[in-house]
């Protein structure tokens, strides 16, 4: 089972790259659907949510039931500026940490996905109901990318 999450979480390393692909500066900026977040910001937030996860999960893998503390997206996208961060970069840290926590956990044993931190909102979370969650993460948020780029007028290839 957990070679299966591994392989779907690696799966989606190009996700973002597939989310922005022939999008102008204009259209990742947009607000096509009102009181939503704009295309890049969806991006920004899913590498933001990423690079958290995967840092959590390290320490789950690594230290003895780590706290494991939540943050706030909202504000995440209102203070760090995400408009003016560069796209391509986003989507390729994104690639890159995706593939690299996937070669972590490919070499785990079996045992090491049960291990758990303590989420300060969730409780117990073990590494594997981590990695179930950032694999259903993306699924989540794909009808919103759609979405966008339909009244963009620039639908996403399938």
């Amino acid at each position: 089972m957990s070679q299966d999450l591994i392989a779907r979480f690696t799966a989606d390393a190009d996700i973002l790259h597939k989310l922005t692909a022939g999008l102008t500066r204009e259209q990742l900026t947009a607000f096509p659907v009102p009181g939503t977040w704009s295309m890049q910001q969806l991006v920004v937030h899913l590498l933001d949510s990423d690079l958290i996860a995967v840092h959590r999960m390290k320490r789950i893998i690594a230290e003895e039931a780590p706290l494991l503390i939540s943050y706030d997206e909202t504000a995440f996208a209102a203070r760090l500026h995400y408009h003016g961060l560069d796209t391509l970069t986003v989507c390729e840290l994104f690639r890159l940490n995706r593939l690299h926590m996937g070669e972590i956990l490919r070499n785990l044993p079996a045992l090491a996905f049960d291990r758990h931190g303590i989420h300060n909102q969730r409780g117990k979370v073990t590494l594997r109901e981590m990695l179930e969650l950032y694999v259903h993460h993306v699924d989540h948020h794909l009808p919103f990318a759609e979405a966008k780029r339909k009244k963009l007028g620039a639908p996403l290839a399938r």
